[in-house]
């Protein structure tokens, strides 16, 4: 099975993937998109005593480590450049590879380093706030790089650039949100070549413009398609021309300024749930929308709204049906995707540090880093959640925690971490 099909398992279709498949993490969200896995025996805890091993990371990156047939993939600066690292299942590098030089992030929890690898058989793609977008074969070999920031202009983001690159069957995705021209755009993965480049310009806001979410490959009306929220409308093109063909806005009526978008959404069944508006400034807003119809739905697909709750940095992800939030001050929420129902709502302990890396959900535990480095394990029920452990990293934990043949990766801001139940 070729890995498009694992990208939409849970976004509209049904399908049956062999566990070899299930065992790799090829991108930020995870094989199916949801950032959970529903099967294996994780830690409870993530101190020294389930510590198999730590690898040094040679700088500063925010970006969540991909994995791909036992071997870990994680981008950083090297000597002052872009670099890609190869890690082995027992902590030893492989190889690493260097492109042009580091665009250091501004945010003190970004990076140029934000964008998190992808991978499948045929590579490894990585792009970075320098502009280089680059495709590196398994040897650790160049393949092709180009600049989009050469190519395309600066980008005018407000902060770090954080949208990763995403793979179809035949193209490396990219898609750049902010005030000025914005796109998505397809690059072949064989020689880099663009195949298309389509405008995604919307009217919006001081700031409402700028997107940092990641885009979701999935099938629509049986065609490989792409997903994108960003500028106040989530959009679907085709995957192979890059024809707009659904899209989704009327968000901001009320023209609120300054809401970015952050989060990434996640699809249960036919619904999308998009957090918006500003959680961290108690301005949250959430939408539930249904994935139907053709051509502009704006007016017929929003089924529901909340303004009470939501998440601003930090992704909702799916398990068993439900979405669950890790909020910014660690609030966590059980939504009923169709209807935008609490099932429960239950929360981490306080702290003044923020939650930064969307959680992540290994068969019933939680998994939650806090900017700070404290990341928490806790076991879900119906109720809510039991908290197992609290682990402190000694260092601030921005990217995502990564699961690996039962086994938890924390990437810190000096070390990327490997435990297990030993």
């Amino acid at each position: 099975m070729h890995q498009r099909t694992a990208n939409v398992l849970g976004i509209l279709t049904s399908v049956f993937v062999p566990t070899i498949l299930l065992a790799d993490w090829p991108n930020w969200r995870g094989v199916d998109g949801s950032g959970t896995i529903a099967y294996g025996d994780f830690p409870a805890a993530l101190d020294s005593t389930h510590l198999d091993w730590k690898f040094s990371l040679p700088g500063k990156g925010c970006s969540t480590p991909a994995i791909f047939s036992e071997t870990i993939y994680v981008t950083a600066p090297e000597f002052g450049r872009d670099a890609l690292m190869a890690v082995d299942k027992n902590g030893k590098k492989i190889w690493s590879i260097s492109f042009g030089e580091e665009k250091p992030g501004k945010h003190r929890n970004g990076s140029g380093s934000n964008p998190s690898p992808t991978v499948d058989t045929s590579g490894i793609y990585v792009y970075y706030k320098s502009g280089t977008l680059a495709a590196v074969n398994t040897d650790g070999t160049m393949r092709w790089q180009t600049n989009l920031v050469d190519r395309f202009g600066n980008d005018t983001l407000f902060w770090d650039h954080g949208s990763s690159p995403v793979l179809t069957d035949n193209h490396v995705i990219m898609t750049r949100m902010h005030n000025g021209d914005s796109w998505i755009a397809a690059f072949n993965k064989v020689d880099g070549s663009i195949s298309w480049k389509t405008s995604r310009n919307y009217e919006t806001p001081t700031e409402c413009d700028h997107g940092y979410t990641t885009p979701l490959v999935m099938t629509f009306k049986n065609r490989e398609s792409i997903l994108t929220w960003g500028a106040e409308h989530l959009t679907i093109h085709d995957a192979q021309n890059g024809q707009l063909v659904w899209t989704c806005g009327d968000f901001n009526p009320t023209r609120n300024k300054l809401w970015p978008a952050i989060a990434t959404p996640v699809i249960v069944d036919s619904t999308a749930v998009i957090c918006f508006g500003r959680n961290d400034r108690d301005l949250p807003q959430m939408h539930g929308i249904r994935i139907e119809g053709e051509g502009d739905v704006s007016k017929t697909q929003h089924r529901w709204m909340r303004e009470d709750v939501s998440s601003f940095v930090p992704s909702p992800i799916s398990y068993k049906k439900h979405v669950y939030l890790v909020r910014d001050r660690g609030e966590v929420e059980c939504i009923e995707p169709q209807t935008g129902r609490t099932i429960w709502s239950d929360a981490l302990p306080k702290s003044r540090s923020d939650f930064y890396a969307t959680p992540l959900i290994a068969n019933g535990k939680l998994y939650a880093a806090r900017e700070d480095g404290m990341v928490f394990v806790a076991r879900l029920n119906d109720q809510g959640i039991e908290i197992l452990s609290a682990n402190e990293m000694e260092q601030s934990v921005i990217s995502s925690p990564v699961p690996m043949n039962g086994k938890i990766l924390i990437r810190g801001e000096k070390d990327l971490f490997c435990f297990s139940d030993r």
